[in-house]
């Protein structure tokens, strides 16, 4: 039973806690923030004067870099012929005969290749150490491109 009563009396102190905690937050006595300082005039009329204004730049993000590569002919839209342009291209070059269909065999010439140049016993069965040829190198991780300071 007294662990009950326990319970409870931790669980109102947690609340009244909280309750204190979340009034005092609500209570912030930091000053507002200066406004941004005002555009100089130049004199002779040239104009206002921005000072440490930056340049506007936007890069291109990742999305936009893949929307830009499928939209060939720049128009803001992709159409149909566009986005099945890639595909055609490498169908075309899997359909060696030029009939336009795949069999198998064209489907898999790259794979099929790729056996045979690892297979050097030429068992047809890879062991090991031929298999381990046959995995792909990866690109090393991008590392950071700070410029180095000489001391």
């Amino acid at each position: 039973m007294w662990r009950y009563l326990a319970g409870v009396a931790s669980a109102l102190l947690l609340m009244a806690g909280g309750m204190i905690w979340w009034k005092s937050a609500a209570r912030a006595d930091s000053p507002i923030p200066p406004a941004p300082p005002a555009a100089v005039a130049l004199p002779a009329g040239r104009g206002p004067l921005i000072p440490d204004a930056p340049p506007a730049a936007t890069p291109a993000t990742r999305e936009e870099k893949r929307f830009n590569r499928y939209d060939k002919d720049r128009d803001g839209g992709i159409a149909r012929a566009e986005y099945l342009a890639s595909r055609r291209k490498a169908f075309a070059k899997l359909d060696t005969n030029g009939d336009g269909r795949l069999s198998f065999d064209e489907w898999a010439t790259k794979t099929t290749a790729k056996f045979a140049q690892a297979d050097a016993d030429r068992s047809g069965v890879l062991t090991r150490a031929e298999f381990a040829t046959t995995a792909t190198p990866r690109k090393p991780a991008a590392r950071c491109a700070c410029p180095q300071t000489a001391d």
